[in-house]
């Protein structure tokens, strides 16, 4: 990370969270408050709980559904040398308590379990007005599922997010020989940084490792660009965003968009952001507002007034005429 001042560039060097004075407990609030840090762009998901004791009393760090119905578990080491001392690895330690979530059916024991008391705990960040923190529990979960269209599918699989900032190579080796056996784990490096009396966060997703062809499709433009090959699938991580989508002009500033299945309205900003009542903000902020949710699927739900259509549908409509129009030449 690099200093910018006039032509002049200086380099900003990473700090470690023992020397900020911050314990595992104050990383875990505070992707407890901003999970989008470790979160695709291309997904939903909603906290529902935190340091949830399973029946041999382990406590798992945080606890969330996303977009598809898995429950995810995110657990969290302050640094290499918290994993390298512990008797049990940081991947196994993260596959038990996921284990031990596979047995939960029905969104009404997720709720009572984990969910119901976590809004209990943190029930000044809620409105729960008359209701209990169950049945406002329920009621957000469930919503959360319908709108996701993902009811059908709730904790069919359980995912696994470790966060540290840094990583052992065993812990590394480990979670790739999982990750090509189907286990979905994935690790992200936290790297804090300390300029004046501002802390930055750098996040980089360490594994699963990035195809260089995931790539790909963010390089495409207008002028130039390749077909994509039919064998080639299209993945979350090879998905152009916003920035890309207003350089194809499939979308500009000075757009509305609509926050899908209600009536709030941002417009778009030629930076990508947008503008609501005059405060100027990122989409995802604004929709986490809007939902009420940890992290939101942006394209998904961020809906272009003027044509009616969400962001994916508008990209995806775009990137397969570029396909077809490259074919036929």
């Amino acid at each position: 990370m690099y200093n910018i001042n006039g032509k002049q560039a200086s380099r900003i060097e990473p700090v470690t969270f023992s020397e900020l004075n911050m314990v595992e407990n104050d990383i875990e609030d505070i992707l407890r408050n901003s999970i989008d840090m470790i979160c695709d762009e291309e997904e939903s998901m909603l906290i529902v709980g935190r340091q949830v004791k399973n029946a041999k009393n382990g406590r798992s760090d945080l606890t969330a559904v996303d977009n598809n119905g898995n429950v995810v578990l995110i657990e969290i080491k302050r640094d290499r040398k918290d994993i390298e001392n512990r008797r049990e690895s940081f991947e196994f330690q993260a596959i038990r308590y996921a284990a031990s979530y596979a047995t939960i059916e029905e969104t009404d024991e997720l709720v009572k379990k984990v969910y119901a008391p976590y809004i209990e705990k943190y029930r000044n960040e809620f409105e729960i007005g008359g209701l209990t923190s169950h049945e406002l529990g329920v009621r957000k979960l469930n919503e959360f599922l319908r709108v996701n269209d993902s009811e059908k599918n709730f904790n069919k699989k359980q995912r696994i997010i470790l966060a540290a900032s840094d990583f052992d190579e065993q812990t590394l080796s480990a979670v790739a020989w999982l990750n090509s056996n189907n286990v979905d784990m994935s690790c992200f490096k936290i790297t804090p940084y300390k300029l004046n009396k501002e802390i930055y966060f750098y996040t980089e997703k360490l594994l699963p490792v990035t195809d260089h062809n995931d790539y790909y499709v963010n390089l495409m433009d207008k002028s130039i660009s390749a077909p994509i090959p039919h064998n080639k699938k299209i993945t979350r991580r090879s998905l152009p965003k916003i920035d890309v989508m207003l350089e194809w002009g499939v979308v500009k500033a000075g757009d509305v968009i609509v926050a899908k299945g209600k009536e709030d309205e941002a417009v778009l900003l030629s930076d990508g952001n947008v503008l609501v009542k005059e405060q100027e903000m990122s989409m995802q902020t604004w929709l986490k507002e809007v939902y009420g949710w940890s992290s939101v699927h942006t394209y998904v739900f961020a809906v272009h007034k003027e044509t009616g259509k969400p962001l994916s549908q508008i990209r995806e409509e775009y990137m397969a005429k570029q396909e077809m129009d490259e074919t036929e030449l």
